[in-house]
């Protein structure tokens, strides 16, 4: 098929729609992560939901990543949730129980574990927006940096020393959620050795309730698995040390890593423009250093005969190798540049996003060429828009911008319905998990603001709601006679041109909240 730039009118109705769902999910100080169904902050939601309203209010953006920070921990950690109100989501802060730990922070509920280090690299996309702005936004930007610079320092720090205590280069964790990921095939090996225990406190599944087929979410047995490791962390009073010494999940993470790699040199970059975090045990060296270990421990976990990236299994040393979406972690981190035009290549080739059975051109979360692909399920097939955004800021920050707007266009294309689900079919395309995604919004608004590859604008907000696209009103705009100094299409010879199908619409019940891992 051909993925073509969105006509005016689609972009037009694309971004009054982003910023709908985005204000319709603005609880005040936060984004929840989607109306009813993850009623809470959840933190690489926040950074992606961040970045997106940079487009259109910096200072909002900033109170965002501000709120966040109300929930970092004395240990530097940011908790995967933050919970802000009372609610029916399943593990709530009963579950967790975070009073046992003495780093917990004070007067913020917050699940004990956390999640990977996006927000640095929203940050850095929100100070390109204000310095583009200037004025007020540049200054409140800068100020901002410098206030919360030492913040996202621990952040970085925590990961590199309590979660990398032997300097491996790889960032620890101890539960599935945590890659943000949850039930990815990179970790049916490290769960195979989670052994649910008698004495773990019962519990009823409040997700399979809102889902047609059940076959999308988790199984019983790896579900009970899940909570016994939030029981581990509860019972070691949520000490990384004590943890790892007992615990049955731990794993080196090699996007995790990658990202941690990233982040860390772009808060150097912050910090050396901004003249803060000077001198030789300053906190751009620190961050230089952070990112400079982790980066050389992503690339040492690469298998030379597939060109991907590998997760360690640290309780039995062994790799794991598994086609997934991490797999690219390289590309996120650079370093080498010869590694980073194979990814380049492997990505956009017949095992990922040009596999012939895909809808979209678009990351999906694990190879359709792998066996483990199960396209329904979760993060074991189905493509997650926030995956594909991140796929193209990688390839812009390595110097591949034709490649970078590809999965551009073709995630607006995937999007153009306005239904922002949290994740596709990969083969019907039709939405799955929740709608009015807040993280899917957000990156919908980046992209559109990037309508060419290295020029960013900013989009509007719109107070109403607009109606989605039809499809009979998208094949018009289509049909319609292009400007003649509009971008030309981009191919996608791996597919079978047509009408994209109905988009389906999950449960026939109304939605209530439920289980939301990550």
């Amino acid at each position: 098929m051909t993925v073509s730039q969105p006509s005016a009118v689609e972009i037009g109705l694309m971004s009054g729609r982003a910023g709908y769902v985005l204000r319709a999910n603005d609880r005040g100080a936060f984004t929840v992560a989607s109306p009813t169904l993850y009623p809470h902050m959840w933190s690489w939601d926040a950074g992606f939901v961040a970045l997106g309203i940079a487009t259109v209010s910096v200072p909002r953006a900033l109170n965002e990543l501000r709120s966040l920070l109300s929930g970092q921990w004395a240990t530097g950690m940011i908790p995967h949730i933050l919970f802000h109100e009372p609610s029916d989501y399943f593990p709530g802060p009963e579950r967790w129980r975070t009073q046992v730990a003495a780093a917990r922070p004070a007067g913020v509920l917050t699940s004990g574990i956390c999640q990977p280090p996006i927000h640095v690299i929203a940050l850095s996309r929100i100070l390109h927006d204000a310095r583009r702005k200037g004025g007020a936004d540049q200054e409140l930007a800068e100020e901002f940096v410098r206030e919360t610079f030492d913040q996202w320092l621990a952040w970085h720090s925590y990961l590199a020393t309590a979660r990398d205590p032997y300097s491996y280069g790889l960032v620890e964790i101890h539960h599935g959620w945590e890659s943000g990921m949850d039930d990815s095939p990179r970790w049916d090996s490290p769960y195979a050795n989670v052994h649910p225990q008698p004495d773990m406190p019962p519990f009823v599944r409040a997700d399979l309730a809102h889902v047609a087929d059940p076959s999308q979410r988790p199984t019983d047995a790896e579900y009970a698995r899940y909570l016994w490791l939030l029981e581990q962390k509860v019972r070691t009073r949520y000490d990384d040390t004590a943890y790892r010494a007992t615990g049955d999940f731990v794993v080196g993470d090699v996007l995790v890593s990658a990202l941690l790699a990233a982040a860390s040199d772009l808060l150097a970059d912050m910090g050396e423009e901004l003249g803060i975090g000077g001198g030789t045990a300053g906190g751009v060296e620190q961050s230089r250093a952070i990112a400079r270990r982790f980066r050389t421990g992503v690339l040492r976990s690469v298998d030379p005969r597939t060109g991907l990236a590998r997760d360690l299994d640290l309780r039995t040393g062994q790799w794991l190798d598994v086609e997934s979406a991490a797999g690219f972690a390289p590309l996120v981190c650079g370093g080498d540049e010869a590694l980073t035009r194979r990814q380049r290549d492997l990505l956009l080739g017949p095992r990922w996003c040009g596999h012939s059975r895909l809808r979209w051109p678009v990351m999906p979360s694990v190879s359709p060429a792998s066996p483990a692909f199960r396209e329904q399920t979760y993060w074991r097939g189905p493509q997650w828009p926030v995956l594909n955004w991140l796929m193209a800021w990688a390839l812009n920050r390595s110097g591949e911008p034709e490649a970078a707007n590809q999965l551009r266009l073709a995630g607006l294309s995937q999007l153009i319905d306005c239904d922002f689900a949290e994740y596709y079919q990969p083969v019907t395309g039709e939405t799955l998990g929740s709608r009015d995604q807040s993280w899917t919004a957000a990156i919908a608004l980046d992209f559109l603001a990037a309508r060419r590859p290295a020029q960013r604008r900013p989009v509007r907000w719109l107070t109403s709601e607009l109606p989605r696209i039809t499809p009979a009103q998208r094949d018009a705009h289509r049909d319609a006679p292009r400007d003649a100094h509009q971008p030309s299409a981009v191919p996608h010879t791996g597919h079978v041109a047509g009408h994209r199908p109905p988009h389906g619409r999950g449960p026939a019940t109304t939605p209530q909240p439920q289980q939301r891992p990550s």
